[in-house]
């Protein structure tokens, strides 16, 4: 990290430990995401998708149905939370799919704070309604056209403008990466997903499941869902990254499933990136816009060397296909991040019992991504659609 930030990194994690040492700040925390958010997010029992694969009983982790339609909510109110408590009056956030930046501006709107959102141009292209959506909450997007165009970059660009303006701005990291204490401190406000589904399944399973499976880019969904199980030993726990077009292709974003990551520092933390012999960061690609990202958080290379997690990693045709067969058997419409997720549990389903159970962190809803969605399957109704409100504009 540049060095004028190690102040200002410092007084953050002291912010952070004192928070998380006052009982009332989780409490208030746990009321705002009740009162604001709508947590507690349901646990959903997916019967048709559970006969349509045999094999053990699924269930969905519902974070598509909280505030802003995913679970990065979760992590952008509680880090509002410090800011008002270190008294800042400014925030700014990266974002790749566009979800944390909607999540990060819902949260500036509410709690009265300036704004402005860095994303890779190429998001802005593929995400524009969630561009939309940032700037009509007050915010300013800025699109980066360093680089890649996409979450690298934007974090990059988030970086340069919190060592200029630190004294008064507060940076919303939005995954499980980055410097010390950004890991910890999201992994602390995502956990929230891992207390309720584990409440939840002992309540509507009647048992912890088998396996839990969640989608992995930096990793946010992944570590608060998994966090509730990880005391528990007879839980398996599953990451699926981005294999995109094929790992042999190296058009893909998968650090650990693929196993061609290599351990590296980058942007203030060390840990598993895709990166060649030099250290030169290699591009990425997923059909996700969330699960592109070069990296993956250090707690979770932890947790995969160690054996607790499992990593698989979902192609952007079998992520494509999933998503369909989910709306069209549970009437569920998942994230494309998400439905890599799916993909990683229907492909292992049926090779379980039926005393088995397996629990899918749904991160976030899919019509964020009707324009890639659509474009992923030749809908030609959707292409006429857009040609011809095109034509109207251009009237």
């Amino acid at each position: 990290m540049p060095e004028v930030l190690h102040e200002t990194l410092a007084e953050l994690r002291d912010a952070f430990d004192d928070a998380r040492r006052d009982p009332s700040f989780w409490n208030s925390y746990v009321a705002l995401m009740a009162n604001y958010a709508g947590r507690p997010t349901p646990v959903t029992y997916c019967d048709n998708l559970t006969r349509r694969f045999g094999g053990a009983r699924i269930y969905v982790k519902r974070e598509d149905l909280n505030h802003t339609g995913a679970h990065k909510a979760n992590n952008v109110m509680g880090q509002g939370l410090l800011v008002q408590r270190m008294g800042k009056r400014r925030v700014i956030a990266e974002t790749g799919a566009g979800q944390h930046g909607v999540a990060t501006a819902t949260m500036a709107a509410r709690l009265g704070l300036e704004c402005t959102i860095y994303m890779g141009a190429e998001d802005v292209e593929r995400q524009h309604p969630n561009v939309f959506w940032m700037r009509q909450l007050g915010a300013e997007v800025v699109a980066v056209t360093d680089g890649t165009r996409t979450l690298k970059d934007a974090i990059n660009a988030a970086l340069r403008d919190w060592a200029d303006s630190m004294a008064d701005t507060h940076y919303v990291l939005g995954t499980v990466c980055g410097p010390h204490p950004f890991p910890e401190l999201v992994t602390y406000f995502q956990t929230i997903i891992g207390y309720e589904a584990r409440r939840q399944m002992l309540e509507v399973a009647g048992t912890l499941p088998s396996r839990v499976y969640a989608c992995v880019g930096g990793g946010s969904n992944a570590s608060g869902i998994f966090t509730g199980f990880l005391d528990d030993p007879a839980v398996e726990l599953v990451g699926v990254e981005a294999a995109g077009k094929g790992i042999a292709t190296g058009q893909h974003a998968a650090r650990l499933a693929g196993g061609q990551g290599r351990t590296g520092v980058a942007q203030g933390y060390k840990t598993v990136f895709l990166q060649n012999e030099e250290g030169l960061m290699r591009d990425t690609h997923s059909v996700a816009a969330g699960l592109d990202y070069i990296g993956v958080g250090p707690m979770l290379a932890h947790l995969h060397q160690q054996g607790r997690v499992r990593f698989e990693s979902a192609t952007d045709a079998e992520v494509v296909d999933a998503l369909r067969v989910t709306m069209r058997s549970e009437g569920i419409i998942p994230a494309l991040e998400s439905a890599h997720a799916f993909a990683g549990a229907f492909r292992e389903a049926s090779g379980l019992s039926s005393d088995d159970t397996i629990l899918i962190n749904q991160s976030g809803r899919g019509d964020k991504d009707i324009f890639t969605v659509a474009d992923a399957l030749g809908d030609e109704g959707w292409v006429d659609f857009i040609r011809h409100k095109a034509e109207g504009y251009a009237r």
